[in-house]
């Protein structure tokens, strides 16, 4: 229904792509990657992030603890299930954030207390407040969230919720944990809950997309009196994933006449963001997506073609460089000199050092050579395709024979601690030729768990992007690469994979986590 107030309402961004949606299946993020993508939600504009899940593993307690003191801005808050090991492990891993919180929860519907907890309902509320009483000890800012909240009886859930505020929680967050709910039941769960509560206690919304609904789910919590919504970048997360900030935060701000509420993100930074999360979690956007997907402002219907040409507001309610989708076309070649390429990164949102600099424009002369022409998203690609691990070992070159009944053969020479190293190898393909060439080398040998590619930019030379998902003992790790040619693509993305073996680096999970 239409706000019908003077001023827009400000609703808090608090995202979970470090927690929730880290537990999507498939996803390892090591401390590096979490790290860089905490900063990059400090320059998006979210008010929370949620760090991670500090009692989960040694590496979890770690990654949040880098993320409280070295990101400055947002409140840096910690997961915790109502416990007082959990708790003391969140406060730890927040004790030197600028903003520190703990978000402690436990389960309230019926069929988790019986189930999972095996505690009557007043035992749960017991638990709750000994919980928000301990993590006020620790910090001021306490979130309290019921989990499975949307099968729960409501009058419990006023309940329990009372006394989480009387405990000292100033958030409540009520999850819809499994994507049950509808956007009529949750607005009026939320209207009801607004008026059982403190009108200075912040509400605030978690929901699913296990129906497709989680996006319009949040924003009827929101009608109903969130002032808080909790999602991730994508929608990555568990199951079908969560929420999707961007679309959250575009349909506010494209229908602040209807909705009437405001955000603090700054939306040129979201397709950065999209970008990031993307490469570094493995999950491709899909290309339909709303707002980031690579087909959310193409047109090929002939009409639309006309009409967009004419006055682009005939079939775009929002223009792509709002969010950070430069529509101009910028072009570069090999004959770009280094203050015209530094430029570029600039205008594109990177601020690269010098010593990067030289190392991007080489690899940007070099593909220059080979495609004639480059664009925003080549590069774009080139910045992205980073290297965040020491470089034990780096491609020199490669050269496969492989064809129609024949045996795939691969020689790859990569630079090594002792020098360059050549090596020759088999495989039922080009890519397995030059991954065992490669092993061959290093004497590492992971174990490929997933392979994905994607086009980067359009045209028969297009730069191609491989994800690759490998084991390696229990330690689970995601590689990329980025090359107009597939094969060094899927080299360039192993290589990186080996030398996260080297660092020590990945990710091995020693709890089972848990969302609300």
């Amino acid at each position: 229904m239409t706000q019908q107030t003077a001023q827009a309402q400000r609703i808090r961004i608090f995202d979970t792509t470090l927690r929730d949606g880290e537990q999507s299946p498939g996803v390892a993020l090591n401390h590096t990657q979490k790290l860089e993508i905490a900063h990059q939600l400090a320059r998006l504009g979210v008010d929370v992030i949620e760090a991670g899940f500090p009692i989960a593993s040694p590496g979890d307690l770690e990654g949040v603890s880098r993320i409280a003191r070295e990101v400055r801005g947002p409140i840096i808050a910690g997961l915790a299930r109502a416990n007082r090991a959990d708790i003391e492990a969140a406060a730890k891993g927040v004790e030197l954030a600028e903003k520190p919180r703990i978000h402690t929860f436990i389960a309230t519907s019926p069929i988790h207390m019986a189930k999972k907890l095996g505690l009557e309902p007043d035992a749960v509320i017991e638990r709750a407040v000994e919980s928000v009483r301990l993590a006020r000890s620790f910090v001021d800012d306490v979130e309290f969230s019921a989990e499975d909240a949307t099968r729960s009886d409501r009058e419990f859930l006023a309940r329990i919720f009372r006394a989480a505020v009387e405990a000292g929680a100033t958030t409540i967050n009520i999850p819809d944990t499994v994507g049950y709910t509808t956007p009529e039941e949750i607005r009026d769960l939320f209207a009801y809950l607004r008026g059982e509560l403190p009108e200075h206690i912040i509400l605030s919304a978690h929901c699913h997309d296990d129906l497709g609904m989680a996006v319009a789910n949040s924003i009827a919590a929101a009608e109903g009196g969130a002032r808080q919504i909790e999602c991730t970048i994508n929608g990555i997360g568990e199951r079908a994933g969560n929420a999707a900030l961007e679309e959250i935060v575009m349909a506010f701000h494209t229908r602040k006449d209807h909705y009437g509420f405001e955000t603090g993100i700054r939306t040129r930074e979201i397709y950065r963001s999209s970008r990031m999360v993307s490469r570094l979690s493995g999950m491709p956007v899909q290309p339909n997506k709303g707002v980031v997907g690579d087909n959310a402002f193409a047109h090929e219907s002939g009409i639309h073609q006309d009409g967009v040409i004419k006055a682009r507001e005939t079939y775009e309610i929002m223009n792509a460089e709002l969010v950070g989708r430069e529509a101009a076309v910028l072009v570069m070649g090999k004959h770009s000199g280094r203050a015209a390429f530094r430029k570029a990164l600039t205008d594109l949102g990177y601020e690269v050092d010098e010593d990067r600099i030289k190392h991007l424009f080489a690899r940007f002369k070099d593909l220059a050579d080979r495609k004639g022409q480059i664009f925003a998203d080549d590069l774009r690609a080139l910045v992205e395709s980073r290297s965040d691990v020491p470089q034990t070992f780096t491609l020199e070159g490669f050269q496969i024979t492989s064809g129609m009944n024949m045996t795939p053969v691969a020689f790859v020479r990569l630079q090594t601690p002792d020098g360059p190293v050549d090596s020759t190898a088999h495989g039922d393909g080009p890519v397995e030729a030059a991954f065992q060439a490669i092993n061959k080398i290093t004497g590492i040998t992971p174990t490929l768990e997933s392979y994905r590619i994607q086009a980067v930019t359009g045209g028969g030379d297009a730069l191609g992007e491989v994800s690759i998902g490998a084991r390696y003992g229990e330690t689970t790790l995601h590689g990329t690469g980025v090359a107009t040619d597939v094969v060094e693509a899927s080299a360039r993305a192993w290589i990186r994979i080996v030398n996260q073996v080297v660092a020590g680096m990945g990710k091995s999970r020693a709890v089972s986590q848990t969302t609300v």
